[in-house]
């Protein structure tokens, strides 16, 4: 379908429909029905949500490569991770719950608090290092503790689960997407492996895996940015769109099948 097709919109007694393509490009779900007029009286929640993702995962990814002489495990965004990443993601989350949208819903809260944790462990008021650390008067010594960093790759590895999850369900939605959760299973496995090898003293090791994650993230940052400028445009109507390529119409539903089987039985 082109994108003048797909950008077609069909007026019908004060109505708007969209074809489904045009609505999985903007809320990142194949095309479902729910009731009442929400989605003609609230906006788009979806690309807030992936601005969060984006302003709090793009950085991060650079400071894991140590770009520019940047590092600490991009402590120095933890404020970004919890009011960008944490707190826009849990409103365009709440939003795709508003209107029905229950896959965007549940990726945008669950990495909403992802960010929040992320950010609440860097930060010493939660003393998420600091109850392993041996001196008292030294909390951040417990960044280097055993205990702390297999802890936390123990996060990390159920996160890359998580993700992998989504990544099965996403191959109904569209190929940017698809390759976002593809690559956060390896960021997360990866940085995962680094922190069990900072527990294991291989400090050399860790640092290059941790490089490695972020080079990993940084791929799944140019998804994400081109998947937000695939929903501004397409949210704009600009004369031009940015595929992204549509998988709903691929991967049919279980209901669709259903239909189609019930129409070639009557025939």
């Amino acid at each position: 379908m082109g994108s003048d097709e797909a950008l077609r919109q069909i007026r019908t007694a004060g109505s708007i429909s969209i074809s489904p393509e045009l609505f999985e490009k903007l809320y990142l779900s194949p095309q479902n029905q729910v009731k009442g007029d929400l989605r003609k009286t609230f906006g788009n929640p979806t690309p807030l949500a992936l601005l969060g993702f984006l302003l709090s995962l793009s950085p991060l990814s650079c400071d894991l490569m140590g770009w520019r002489g940047a590092g600490g495990a991009g402590a120095s965004g933890t404020a970004t991770y919890m009011f960008f990443g944490g707190v826009l993601m849990l409103l365009g989350g709440v939003g795709e719950w508003i209107l029905g949208n229950t896959f965007p819903f549940v990726v945008f809260c669950s990495f909403g608090a992802f960010w929040l944790g992320f950010g609440g462990t860097l930060q010493p008021f939660f003393n998420a290092y600091g109850a392993y650390s041996t001196d008292p008067n030294n909390p951040a010594e417990g960044l280097n503790e055993v205990g702390f960093n297999s802890g936390l790759a123990f996060f990390l590895l159920a996160m890359g689960l998580l993700c992998f999850v989504y990544f099965i369900c996403a191959l109904r939605t569209n190929v940017v997407f698809v390759l976002i959760f593809f690559t956060l299973v390896i960021v997360f496995c990866i940085l995962a492996g680094a922190y069990w090898q900072t527990s294991n003293g291989n400090t050399a090791l860790a640092s290059r895996l941790q490089i490695a994650g972020g080079a990993v993230a940084f791929v799944t940052c140019a998804c994400g940015w081109w998947i937000f400028v695939a929903i501004m445009l397409a949210a704009l109507d600009f004369p031009f769109q940015v595929p992204v390529g549509d998988l709903s119409s691929v991967i049919k539903g279980a209901s669709e099948r259903q239909r189609e089987k019930a129409v070639t039985s009557e025939v």
